[in-house]
């Protein structure tokens, strides 16, 4: 296989698949920490490509890790992703009215649920993305931005958050 340019610095992704030689749950570990030290925060092809050829596993094995979890893209993200939970708890207690001012406020007009899960703003500063369960039921509505967990969210908390994050700020 040819020597590719990866969207992971090539020492980084080298350094990382290193780092999960012959232990358990090699597959998983390189995804995540390549993902995320990706600027895109995503898994091109090339990335599982070389995961794969490096770590000495089937693509297929690789693909399918990286499918089936869906805190993986295989597209590229914006700056910030907020991951609103669409479980009955959270849709019950408003997580469509959240998932809606989001879109908005971030001026993306279409997002079809059913057919996708995440869409990116037209600027890339954030991607949007839903999931079936946190698992956090009780503290319903859930969202996670940039990997931080908030619980019981309100449409003036989401949009305080949104402001600070387009300020500059953090989670």
């Amino acid at each position: 296989m040819p020597k590719a340019i990866s969207n992971v610095k090539s020492q980084s992704l080298d350094s990382i698949i290193d780092s999960w030689k012959g232990r358990n749950g090699n597959v998983l570990g390189a995804l995540e920490q390549a993902q995320q030290n990706d600027p895109k925060k995503y898994l091109s092809e090339i990335t599982l490509r070389e995961i794969s050829q490096k770590l000495n596993v089937p693509l297929s094995r690789v693909y399918s890790v990286a499918t089936f979890y869906s805190f993986f893209s295989l597209k590229p993200q914006g700056e910030h992703v907020i991951v609103v939970c669409r479980g009955t708890a959270c849709h019950t207690r408003g997580s469509q009215v959240l998932l809606n001012e989001a879109l908005a406020r971030l001026g993306i007009k279409e997002f079809k649920e059913e057919e996708e899960n995440s869409v990116t703003s037209s600027d890339s500063f954030a991607t949007i993305r839903t999931v079936a369960c946190f698992g956090q039921c009780a503290l319903a509505p859930v969202i996670m931005v940039d990997g931080k967990v908030i619980s019981r969210m309100t449409i003036s908390k989401l949009v305080s958050l949104l402001e600070k994050l387009k300020k500059g700020g953090e989670v």
